[in-house]
């Protein structure tokens, strides 16, 4: 990842997941196109240009258009995001994040057992 600290606003990560999704640049317009959040297009490009200046999105002009991708890998900032959640309500205790999940959801016993399964170190 670029930058260290890369913080993306739940709004921002709408039109990052988009780009993350898509296998070519998008124009301005497309990705607004693509969003079903309601939002009106000047929003659209004011959440564009504030990722670009993140060093999130990058961009080139073809014509009058502005085409976006993105600057940044998705599993690399969703790593990083994870450590973040896991170290500020866990203290960076994954087993705790594991337990409270566990405590607030009904697990099935096929939930168990995957659980099992992913946590054996002996695969």
């Amino acid at each position: 990842m670029k930058k260290d600290g890369l913080r993306i606003s739940d709004t921002e990560l709408e039109i990052m997941n988009l780009l993350w999704h898509s296998s070519e640049a998008l124009s301005s317009s497309e990705v607004f196109g693509r969003l079903d959040t309601g939002w009106k297009y000047p929003t659209v490009t004011t959440l564009l240009g504030r990722l670009v200046e993140k060093g999130a999105v990058r961009y080139e002009k073809r014509g009058k258009a502005y085409y976006y991708s993105p600057a940044i890998d998705e599993s690399a900032y969703k790593a990083q995001e994870t450590g973040r959640f896991v170290e500020k309500l866990h203290g960076g205790s994954v087993r705790s994040m594991i337990a409270a999940l566990c405590d607030s959801r009904e697990l099935t016993p096929e939930d168990v057992e995957k659980l099992r399964r992913m946590f054996d170190l002996d695969r």
